[in-house]
């Protein structure tokens, strides 16, 4: 079932108050209200670009918390994405970043990967202590086929051999994604 207008207005206010938090804009991480919590405990990715350029991207398919407060945990760790660590993003920047907060489904195994419908199902690739994921848009944002999808996936993100996917020692999830943004 689709979140409310009402509670993705909150998430997206929670996530951007925790970017403001840690480039140093808010005094602290933001209060979330327990009467305002989701309780259900739910992957979630916070995604930070500006004027279509990545500026971070965080996320989990094992929260520990209710939802509001994975939000702000991801959403204070995507603005100090490790990949842009020479290049963080400031105080001036807040204004003209966009946030982006997707909602995952939880985790599927499947026997099948190739069977996964693109721009539908986002991957998360695991063989042995090596994983990597990506969220659906990324298939058609780039123009994947299902093949490059996973290829991609494996060499980019798991740092694994491109076809890893097919071997049966490694395990391939499906989820869904709700993704909104400001």
């Amino acid at each position: 079932m689709p979140l409310s207008n009402e509670i993705r207005a909150s998430l997206l206010t929670l996530a951007r108050q925790a970017v403001a938090a840690e480039v140093g804009v808010l005094g602290a991480m933001p209060a979330v209200e327990p009467a305002k919590v989701l309780a259900e405990k739910r992957g979630c990715f916070v995604t930070l670009t500006q004027e279509g350029r990545l500026r971070g991207c965080i996320g989990t398919f094992q929260p520990r918390t209710p939802l509001a407060e994975t939000i702000v945990e991801m959403g204070h760790s995507a603005a100090r994405d490790p990949r842009f660590v020479d290049d963080p993003i400031t105080p001036a920047e807040l204004d003209t970043l966009d946030v982006e907060v997707s909602i995952l489904s939880p985790l599927e195994k499947t026997d099948h990967p190739e069977q996964l419908e693109l721009g539908i199902h986002g991957i998360y690739i695991v063989a042995g202590h090596q994983a990597g994921c990506f969220l659906p848009e990324v298939a058609t944002d780039y123009n994947m086929s299902v093949e490059q999808f996973l290829d991609t996936c494996c060499q980019h993100k798991a740092h694994l051999p491109a076809g890893a996917w097919r071997n049966p020692t490694t395990d391939v999830f499906l989820f869904t994604s709700e993704k909104f943004g400001d």
